[in-house]
């Protein structure tokens, strides 16, 4: 039996390719919108720049300010996955840099999600590795535990499973179960291609308020 605080579990089956690329251009704020604008990050912040994240979650659960779980991941990190680090939104002491975003890159990680603090920007930057964050610091951390990995955790107040599909641009990042992601996926097309009407409609000068459901006044 594996205590709390000390438990590491095998990774969730990943997101298949198919949803993977489905979603691939697919805004956060538009899948948000189809998850009744509950889920997702509000306070976490692309360090990288622009660039989008999409990726099967490698879960991990740690002390505030503490990475020695995030290096133990790296076990078993594979190729597409993100780490998504739970470091309970504390500012204090950085979780990643860029010793593990050159590590992560040789191993074909395709982002990070850190509900803490992060140093090296300017390498994430440079490197274009998506590394979505609450804050920065230039202190490192410490390396000593506990921590917990492929757990639920909480991240910026969204709950994220082992093996969630999570998709992160601009706006913030967003987190779904892969088995929600063939009616996600036709909810959002459905609002792609209404917005891309009033957006057609605007261009022309033709717009008016329908699509938010007002009705427009007649001079």
């Amino acid at each position: 039996m594996q205590l709390p605080g000390h438990r590491s579990n095998p990774c969730a089956p990943q997101v298949p390719a198919g949803i993977i690329a489905a979603f691939r251009d697919v805004a956060v704020a538009v899948v948000s919108d189809n998850m009744n604008r509950l889920h997702g990050t509000r306070s976490l912040r692309p360090i990288h720049g622009s660039g989008r994240l999409l990726g099967t979650a490698v879960t991990v659960k740690t002390r505030p300010g503490d990475n020695y779980a995030l290096h133990k991941s790296y076990d078993l990190l594979r190729e597409g996955d993100v780490l998504v680090a739970d470091g309970g939104g504390d500012l204090n002491q950085a979780l990643v840099g860029e010793i593990m975003l050159r590590r992560a890159k040789m191993q074909g990680i395709a982002g990070f999600v850190v509900d803490g603090a992060v140093r090296d920007v300017g390498a994430f930057v440079s490197a274009g590795f998506p590394c979505f964050a609450r804050g920065v610091t230039h202190r490192g951390p410490y390396k000593f535990g506990p921590g917990e990995i492929n757990v639920p955790v909480a991240i910026d107040g969204m709950v994220v499973m082992p093996g969630d599909m999570i998709i992160g641009d601009e706006d913030g990042v967003i987190a779904f179960p892969p088995e929600a992601a063939e009616e996600l996926l036709s909810r959002v097309q459905a609002q792609e291609e209404r917005e891309a009407k009033a957006l057609a409609a605007i261009a022309e000068n033709r717009f008016d308020n329908s699509y938010i459901g007002i009705a427009s006044e007649k001079p």
